[in-house]
């Protein structure tokens, strides 16, 4: 197994095109939003880390969330439970090619995983 490695963190809110552009305007970064939902995704070769800017979920204030890269989300997701953890939200495919997954520790911290 390779080390886990924090490859991507989003920002998600009720306004994803404001989000995208005060970050952008801020920070010079440029976002590809040819994704699902128009969610905006930043050249890691030219930010160092993947961000991505998208809508958060209904309900949801929206805030940061970071991602990390493992080798196996479901053994990651069970370990999550053992050690007093919870699953925010299963395993899923966004686009049919990634997996990506939610878990939080015992006061709530949500992280993301990404396979």
């Amino acid at each position: 197994m390779t080390d886990p490695k924090v490859i991507h963190f989003e920002i998600t809110g009720k306004d994803q095109q404001a989000l995208q552009k005060y970050w952008g305007d801020l920070l010079g970064w440029q976002f590809d939003t040819n994704n699902p939902g128009g969610y905006g995704m930043t050249d890691h070769e030219k930010t160092g880390i993947v961000v991505g800017i998208g809508s958060a979920p209904d309900g949801s204030p929206g805030g940061v969330t970071g991602y990390v890269r493992v080798a196996d989300i479901d053994a990651i997701l069970a370990r999550a439970a053992q050690l007093g953890g919870a699953v925010v939200m299963p395993k899923f495919s966004p686009d049919g090619t990634a997996q990506l997954a939610l878990v939080a520790d015992a006061e709530g911290h949500v992280v993301g995983l990404t396979e």
